[in-house]
């Protein structure tokens, strides 16, 4: 068996339109598609993994969590879109304007939190660009 990449991630939530809302508001996704149950409910929303003109890297499938989901069934532990180095303070910029907290950064990650908690991470790893060690220690800890 062989692997070519990555294809996609399904995100279960509790508000498909709100937390589809914020990643296509805030890293500029583009909706794919949306797909509904037979009663004409929504039951997910897809979102390119890539903000470019072309999707490229797969989907985020933003998908409505089943009825009594408990916090551990939900979501991944983390959601890592990439960033180009060179955008970082922009990026960083961007969020602070947008009034999303900077929960957490690395020195190849900037980590926020999507409406219903989720870790997102927006990373340039393996390159490096220097962090003063204030913003390395961060104000909490994410998934390892």
């Amino acid at each position: 068996m062989w692997s070519y990449g990555f294809h996609h991630v399904a995100l279960q939530v509790d508000g498909v339109e709100k937390v589809a809302a914020f990643y296509v508001d805030t890293f500029g996704l583009k909706e794919l598609a949306r797909h509904f149950r037979d009663d004409g409910t929504l039951r997910s929303i897809w979102l390119a993994a890539s903000s470019g003109a072309e999707p490229q890297g797969g989907f985020i499938a933003v998908e409505l969590a089943p009825h009594g989901s408990s916090r551990g069934e939900k979501g991944p532990s983390l959601l890592a879109l990439r960033i180009d180095t060179s955008a970082r303070e922009r990026v960083r910029q961007e969020l602070v304007a947008k009034g999303i907290t900077i929960e957490k950064e690395t020195r190849w990650t900037l980590y926020v939190r999507d409406p219903e908690g989720n870790w997102v991470g927006l990373s340039h790893h393996p390159y490096d660009v220097p962090v003063s060690s204030e913003r390395e220690s961060g104000r909490s800890s994410i998934p390892a």
